[in-house]
């Protein structure tokens, strides 16, 4: 699949807000919601991140307040931070109904209308779904879901769909078709040099009438594996769940794990990159994800939930942290600079690319070519030792 990069853009700029989200739910769920600095050290493992933790929390000084006690070194959120939770807690009520919905639909296009507890927790955050959640919501509405255990283990729960409104069973491509007057039908949006892919897609949608994703075939039964109409099901049961997540997108790992419960085929990379007018598959950062097509205009989702204008202002306040923490250590340097007795340049402004997102570039470099000027290189090269220390570049 050919790579969009307003597409892949998005993905970059929502990298370092996810592992920061993760350090602020593991704070936020410490003791008077204080972090020791070993504490998170030892979480790091589990967030891919290597390094210091104490050198990442500094970064975000607009986020994550450090200070020392007892020789020890302590993280907890800053007010601005802690305003945002806050602020999250109120959509969160707010948005309940909405998160009730979503679940009923996600239960519904399951087998046998149920999905394990275990299982679900790990797609939770896709959906937009709180850590409290069984407890938080199920237990308002006992006309709608239960939660059974034919064991006494955990990973034996499971939520179960026991009654339903019938307007869950309606997809977002039939009350699009509904709201224009047409039959349901998938929307591609591949540019028009790609004659094949266009060609495939007429077929693909106009062949075979649409199948909601919330009905199995007319006897009640399964479709015939690899048929066309198993295809034409799968196809828009991973459109619904894509349209029901936060950000139109999700781990092809994670999606692949609920294969069963959703009768999806065993090979989904292949499913999706049969249909790249609905579906961009990417492997950046050497992750598997899917993303939906239309849920994007450019690098920007077309209709953003609450919860993500949220969590916006949150990767907004990360952003101002870490240039408010670039600066303090290029004056830092240049101080030290000074006090060797160097002449010494302030480095040029860089301009950022419309597309690429400076966030997720090292932190202990400045992407691109180097800013300021020495005219000797050998001079040059001393320069930016002691400004950058741990990169000389090269001529």
């Amino acid at each position: 699949m050919k790579k969009d990069p307003f597409l892949e853009s998005s993905l970059t700029r929502n990298r370092r807000w996810i592992i920061n989200n993760q350090i602020k739910n593991i704070i936020l769920r410490c003791p008077n919601q204080v972090a020791p600095i070993l504490f998170l050290q030892k979480k790091f493992r589990s967030l891919d991140l290597q390094g210091s933790a104490l050198n990442w929390v500094k970064k975000y000084p607009c986020c994550f307040s450090v200070y020392l006690e007892n020789n020890l070194y302590y993280c907890r959120l800053t007010k601005p931070m802690m305003g945002l939770v806050d602020e999250e807690e109120l959509v969160m009520e707010s948005q309940e109904g909405v998160l009730v919905e979503r679940l009923g639909k996600l239960l519904l296009m399951s087998r046998n209308y149920k999905l394990n507890v275990v299982k679900f927790n790990g797609i939770k955050r896709n959906f937009g779904f709180p850590d409290d959640y069984l407890i938080r919501l199920l237990p308002k509405y006992p006309e709608m879901f239960k939660v059974v255990s034919y064991g006494n283990k955990r990973n034996s729960m499971e939520i179960e769909l026991v009654s339903w409104d019938s307007k869950l069973g309606v997809s977002v491509v039939e009350s699009r078709g509904l709201e224009i007057g047409e039959g349901p039908r998938f929307t591609c949006l591949l540019p028009s040099t790609w004659m094949k892919g266009l060609e495939r897609f007429r077929e693909f949608n106009e062949n075979i009438p649409y199948i909601s994703p919330y009905k199995l075939d007319c006897d009640g039964n399964e479709f015939v594996e690899e048929s066309e109409e198993a295809e034409k099901r799968a196809v828009g049961v991973v459109h619904e769940l894509l349209s029901l997540t936060l950000w139109k997108k999700m781990s092809i790992m994670k999606l692949s794990r609920f294969s069963r419960e959703f009768n999806l085929p065993k090979k989904l990379n292949g499913l999706l990159l049969k249909h790249p007018g609905i579906f961009y598959v990417t492997n950046k950062y050497q992750i598997h994800t899917v993303m939906l097509r239309e849920g994007y205009n450019g690098s920007d989702l077309c209709v953003k939930d609450p919860l993500v204008v949220v969590k916006d202002k949150f990767g907004a306040l990360m952003q101002e942290g870490l240039h408010e923490y670039r600066l303090r250590r290029t004056d830092l340097n240049l101080e030290r600079k000074k006090k060797k007795g160097m002449d010494f340049v302030r480095p040029v402004k860089r301009v950022k690319s419309s597309v690429s997102d400076d966030s997720e570039k090292d932190d202990d470099r400045v992407g691109g070519k180097r800013g300021g000027i020495l005219s000797d290189p050998e001079e040059r090269k001393r320069f930016y030792k002691v400004l950058f220390e741990d990169e000389v570049p090269k001529d």
